[in-house]
This record gives C-alpha cells, structure tokens and sequence, in this order.
C-alpha cells in the first residue's frame, strides 16, 4: 500500500460491501477495487456453507443426564442482511475481522440447535434417546429451519448431524448390564427351546417306533386269523372229502369190505415182510358173517 492506497480483491464465495465516507459505494460478490485506506471500510460476508461442531448437556423425559455431540452445516444466503446484523468488517489489508460478531453467528445457531433438542429429548425416555439420534437430528433440522432466529438473518441450515448420544457413565454401566442379561435370557431360552425340541423330537420318534409296532403287530394278528382260517378251511375240505370218498362203502357188507382187503394184502404179498394174523382178526370175520 502506497500513499494510503489500497487493492483489495474478493473471492466469488465472498459478498463485499464497500463503505466509502459513510455511504455504500460497492456491493457483490467476489468483487475487486482500489480504496484509500482512511475513508473506507470493507465488509467481508461468507457465502460457502460453513461447519460448527456442538457438544451440550440434556436431560431425557425419565430425568437421566445424556450428553447431545453433533455438527451443523449452515450457509448465508442474504448476506446484506447479515451485514446489517452482525459486524462482518474487516481489515482490507490483512483480511482479518475487526470484531468477534462472525463467531457469534455459530454460536446462536448451536444455541438453537440446543433449544429444539431438548424439546425433542424432553418428551422421551432414555432409552428412546438413544436409539434415535437420527430422528431426533432430523426433527431439531426442521425447527431449526423454520425458527425465526434463522430466518430473521437470512441463514439457511442445511444439515444437523447428531454423532453421538451418550448417558452418564454409571447409566451406560447399568444399561449394559441390562443388556447382557436380556442377551443371556434369550440365549437361556433358545437352549431351552432347543431342549424341548429335542424332547419333543425323541418323544414324536418314539410314537411312530410303537405306532409302527402296533402296526405290525396288528398286521401280525390278521395273518395268524387268516392262516388259522385257512387251516380250517383245508381241515373242513380235508374232512369232507373224505366222507365223500368213504360215502360207497358206507352200505356195503362189511364182508365184502373185508374180502377186498384181504384181496389187497394179497396184492401187495410181495411187499409185506411179516403179517399177524390174530384170534381177535379171526373173530371179527366169524363175527361178520
């Protein structure tokens, strides 16, 4: 700088306002221009999205501490109203801002952020906290986005990440010791299932081993009926086949039946080694005639 004159060059994801004798002379974004550094000032908006990170201490609805840890993605999107907000000017030269507004612009929109949060974990328990981080995240966006604290600036929030949802040491203990044990129950139950499975498994096999025995047995019992009702049958034929084979000789004279016995010993003489012939033989053929 030579002679109180300066050059100041702007980035296009900046929007510069230059204040020259207490009147605007410039505006816009990325803008560059010569300036005589006692009469002017230069305001320097950020137009790119900007990060902030939070970390706050809330209680949940059943009155347990948790600890809420995130980041919040915004941009300015009217940044002349910002300017006439906040105090974005800065030191041409060295580029640097002049006050502690531009921090402050964060900071409201993590005060926000912690506003709707909480009214988010007020009205659930803790374990309901924790295992929706994502809804919560997504329900602190919208009200966030709509709370007039932002629109009044002209800030646009474009994401809340919630990273981290934590309770008390002592509380993560005793939720962990609830969780394994509801963990053991379930494993107690699956062998307990097991088991009766099994049991119910063995007791199913041993009903058809006796079902098929009955079976057998059953098929076993019908077999000797009919083979006791078959040998029945052949005695009854057997029986009366003989009667029809005895049935001529039963008129006969019992002198002729045994004249033709004798006459088929004599017959088969070659075949009869020995023949006895006794008193009582005698007297039955007397007797026979």
């Amino acid at each position: 700088m030579a002679f109180g004159i300066g050059y100041f060059k702007g980035e296009p994801t900046e929007f510069i306002l230059e204040h020259a004798g207490g009147r605007l002379v410039r505006e816009g974004p990325g803008i560059s221009f010569f300036y005589l550094s006692w009469r002017t000032s230069v305001t320097m908006v950020p137009m790119n999205t900007l990060d902030a990170g939070f970390i706050f201490n809330e209680t949940t609805g059943n009155f347990q501490p948790v600890s809420i840890q995130g980041q919040l993605t915004y941009r300015i999107i009217d940044p002349k109203r910002m300017a006439t907000i906040l105090n974005f000017t800065i030191d041409p030269a060295s580029r640097r801002y002049l006050s502690q507004d531009p921090d402050k612009l964060s900071q409201r929109l993590v005060n926000a952020v912690q506003v709707h949060a909480r009214n988010q974990v007020l009205g659930q328990p803790l374990e309901e906290v924790l295992r929706t981080s994502e809804a919560i995240a997504v329900a602190v966006l919208k009200s966030v986005s709509t709370d007039s604290l932002t629109t009044s600036m002209g800030v646009e929030v474009l994401g809340i990440h919630i990273t981290a949802i934590k309770p008390t040491p002592e509380m993560a203990k005793a939720l962990e010791a609830e969780h394994r044990e509801a963990l053991q129950r379930k494993a107690d139950e699956a062998i307990y299932a097991r088991r009766a499975a099994a049991v119910e498994q063995e007791r199913k096999i041993a009903q058809n081993e006796l079902s098929t025995k009955i079976t057998i047995e059953e098929q076993r019992r019908q077999l000797v009926d009919l083979e006791g009702s078959n040998s029945q049958k052949e005695a009854d034929f057997e029986a009366a086949a003989t009667q029809t084979r005895l049935k001529p000789y039963r008129d006969t004279d019992p002198r002729i039946l045994l004249a033709m016995g004798f006459k088929e010993l004599g017959e088969r003489a070659g075949e009869i080694k020995q023949l006895t012939i006794t008193p009582e033989l005698i007297s039955a053929i007397r007797d026979a005639r």
